[in-house]
C-alpha cells in the first residue's frame, strides 16, 4: 500500500554519495547552499561511496535503513539526494521510507519557481517543471493505472493518470507558443539593437559568482543581489555609456551550476539567446572560490550547449577583496584585454572593467586632426555633440583646426548624414581584392 505523500515539509535529510565517475561527481557545500536557498531545514547529511548507483533505489539497502531511521529521528518530511533521480528510484524511495524524495534536479526547479518574477520567467520554469513532472505522473496515481483487460475488469474510459498526460501535453504546447512570441520579440529588440549599432554585452558565469552585484555597480540599476545561489533569475537590461563606443546595452542572465538540468537549459532559450548573440561576453568568476577553475569549465561547458562559447569574451575575476589581490588587467600576447580583476562589493577594479570592455569593444578608433573652413560649422557642432573634440585652434584665416578621438564607424555615419565625403578628411583604408 502506498503512504499518502503530503504537500511538503521543510525539515530536510540530505544524501550525499561519492561515486567514481568523476562525471557524476557532486559538491555537498554546494549542495548545502541549494537547499538553504530554497527554503529548506537541512537536518542531517547523510554521505556515502559507491562504485555504481543502485539501480532501484540509487543508495544501498544499508543506507536506505540509516536513512529511514534518521528520518523518523529527526521528524523529517522530504528526503533530498544530490543526484540525478529516475522516476522508478524516486518512487521505490518514497516507498522505503515514507516521505516525499527529491533529486537534485527538482530542488533546482523548485529554486527557479520561487525566484521567477517576470510573465517569461514563469512561463521558462512552468515549462521545465511540466516536462520534469511528466515522467513522474505515475508516482502518485498507481492505484489509478491503466486498466487490464479481461471481463469485469475495463474501466469506465480514460483513467486519472492518462487525463493528467494529456493535460500535461495541451499545458506544454501552450507555453511553447506563448514562448514562442516571447523568442520572437527578443529577436526583433536584437535586430533593432544592431540596426542601431548598438554592441550587446552579457554577463554570464556560475551562480553567486557576483554578477547582479557588478551589473548593478556598473549600471547604477537596482537588481536584486544577495549571497546565495540563483538569486537573480529573469534578466534584466540597461543602457550604458562607454568610452571610445558609445551606448552598449549590459544583459545580466541567469547564473550557471554543474549539471544545470538540460530541461532548464531548453526552457531558458529565449533568455540565454541574449548571451549567444552578444557582441561581447563578460564571465565573472569568483576568485575567492575552492572550486574556481571547475566553474569555469561548468560556465564554459553551458555556454558551448547554447552555442555561445565562441563568442568574443572578458574574464571578469570578482571578490578580491577576499583575498587580497589587486585590480589589474591581464593581456595576451597581443596586448589584447583578456581578463580583469576586480570586487565589484567595494568597487575596486570596477572603472578597469570598463576600460577593458573599450578596448574590447572599440577596435577601430579615430584619432586625427581635421582642418575645417568656417563653413564647415555643422561638422564642427556635431563633434562636440558627440565630445569628440580634444583640442581646437584658429588660424588668421578663421580656418581651425580640431582634434578628435571617437569610433571611425560614428564619423562616417556623421559625415553620411551631412553628404560628405570621409576622403577629404581623413586616409581612407584600401580595400583588399
Amino acid at each position: 500500500m502506498f503512504f499518502e505523500r503530503h504537500a511538503g515539509g521543510e525539515r530536510a535529510v540530505l544524501v550525499h554519495l561519492d561515486l567514481h565517475d568523476e562525471d557524476e561527481r557532486e559538491d555537498p557545500s554546494e549542495f548545502l547552499e541549494l537547499v538553504r536557498s530554497s527554503g529548506g531545514d537541512p537536518v542531517l547529511l547523510v554521505q556515502g561511496s559507491r562504485h555504481q548507483p543502485s539501480p532501484r533505489t540509487f543508495v544501498g539497502q544499508g543506507k536506505v535503513e540509516e536513512i529511514r531511521a534518521a528520518v523518523v529521528e529527526h521528524e523529517a518530511e522530504l528526503v533530498l539526494f544530490n543526484h540525478t533521480l529516475s522516476p522508478s528510484q524516486e518512487r521505490n524511495l518514497e516507498r522505503e521510507l515514507k516521505c516525499r524524495v527529491l533529486d537534485r534536479t527538482g530542488l533546482i526547479l523548485d529554486i527557479f519557481a520561487q525566484r521567477a518574477r517576470t510573465h517569461e520567467g514563469k512561463l521558462q520554469v512552468e515549462l521545465a517543471q511540466l516536462e520534469y513532472m511528466s515522467t513522474r505522473l505515475v508516482r502518485g496515481w498507481t492505484h489509478l493505472e491503466r486498466q487490464k483487460g479481461g471481463i469485469g475488469l475495463r474501466g469506465p474510459g480514460e483513467t486519472q493518470l492518462e487525463t493528467d498526460r494529456r493535460l500535461l501535453r495541451a499545458r506544454i504546447k501552450s507555453i511553447h507558443k506563448r514562448l514562442q512570441k516571447v523568442r520572437l520579440q527578443r529577436q526583433q529588440n536584437r535586430r533593432a539593437r544592431a540596426r542601431a549599432e548598438i554592441p550587446a554585452v552579457s554577463l554570464v558565469g556560475y551562480t553567486n559568482a557576483g554578477k547582479s552585484t557588478l551589473f548593478n555597480q556598473l549600471t547604477q540599476a537596482d537588481v536584486y543581489a544577495a549571497d546565495q545561489l540563483f538569486a537573480t533569475l529573469d534578466p534584466t537590461l540597461r543602457r550604458i555609456q562607454v568610452e571610445d563606443v558609445g551606448p552598449v546595452v549590459l544583459a545580466d542572465t541567469v547564473g550557471f551550476i554543474r549539471h544545470l538540468p538540460h530541461k532548464l537549459v531548453e526552457a531558458f532559450q529565449a533568455t540565454l539567446q541574449e548571451a549567444s548573440e552578444a557582441s561581447l561576453l563578460l564571465h565573472v568568476v569568483d576568485a575567492s572560490a575552492c572550486e574556481r577553475e571547475d566553474n569555469i569549465f561548468q560556465v564554459e561547458q553551458v555556454l558551448a550547449e547554447i552555442g555561445a562559447h565562441e563568442r568574443p569574451s572578458l574574464m571578469i575575476f570578482n571578490k578580491i577583496d577576499l583575498m587580497g589581490a589587486q585590480a589589474r588587467i591581464e593581456r595576451n600576447a597581443q596586448g589584447e584585454a583578456i581578463s580583469v580583476w576586480a570586487s565589484a562589493r567595494t568597487g575596486e577594479g570596477l572603472a578597469l572593467v570598463l576600460q577593458a570592455i573599450s578596448e574590447r569593444l572599440a577596435l577601430d578608433i579615430l584619432h586625427e586632426t581635421l582642418h575645417l573652413s568656417p563653413q564647415q560649422g555643422k561638422l564642427r557642432a556635431l563633434l562636440y555633440q558627440q565630445d569628440a573634440v580634444l583640442a581646437e585652434d584658429y588660424d588668421e584665416q578663421g580656418n581651425l583646426a580640431l582634434e578628435i578621438r571617437l569610433p571611425r564607424r560614428d564619423f562616417l555615419q556623421m559625415l553620411s548624414r551631412l553628404g560628405e565625403s570621409a576622403s577629404q578628411y581623413i586616409q581612407m583604408p584600401e580595400t583588399q581584392f
